[in-house]
């Protein structure tokens, strides 16, 4: 089979918040660590690198924000190889956002970018769920931990883990205690 466009990873999600208060959670580190990841180092703004970590599983990504349009839009580029995230913010009747994310310019053969993309509207549907969650609801539902909990074997292409470091992880999850290798937060 011949792929005849880039595959492109997308997500969206109406969320019953101002779409200031949504912006804010993608863009602060404080609010997104509530759904996401476990440690930024700083807030996302234009020209600006950061470092977002998910501690329960060792991974980390490189951030870098090309463009900000505070309350309508973000664009960067993370992970190794990098590819382009935009983020979009529509505010709705009702002070309610629609929130989409795009992912695209994965690298690889035509098999290898469709399953980068797959993999990646996957998570990004999980962090849109739990956007919601929390901003509507102050609910912390653990999804990004919970996609790969210990004793279930990952999907490490969507961590985007080189073969040593799966291997790195998967030594050090068998040796610590259960009560905190299962430890989303």
């Amino acid at each position: 089979m011949e792929i005849r466009e880039n595959p492109t990873a997308e997500a969206g999600m109406l969320i019953r918040r101002p779409v200031a208060e949504v912006f804010e959670a993608i863009v602060d580190p404080a609010i997104t660590t509530k759904f996401w990841f476990t440690h930024g180092s700083g807030r996302l703004d234009s020209g600006r690198q950061i470092r977002w970590e998910w501690r329960m599983y060792d991974v980390s990504a490189t951030v870098d924000v090309s463009e900000i349009v505070k309350d309508k839009k973000i664009v960067m580029q993370w992970s190794g190889p990098p590819t382009t995230v935009v983020w979009t913010f529509t505010e709705m009747p009702g002070s309610a956002t629609f929130i989409e994310v795009r992912n695209f310019g994965f690298a690889g053969n035509g098999d290898e970018q469709v399953k980068e993309a797959i993999g990646s509207t996957g998570g990004f549907t999980l962090v849109l769920a739990g956007a919601k969650a929390w901003l509507e609801q102050g609910l912390t539902l653990g999804l990004i931990g919970d996609r790969h909990p210990k004793g279930v074997p990952a999907s490490w292409k969507a961590l985007r883990l080189t073969p040593k470091k799966r291997l790195e992880l998967n030594a050090r999850r068998r040796t610590l205690p259960s009560s905190v290798a299962s430890t989303a937060y």
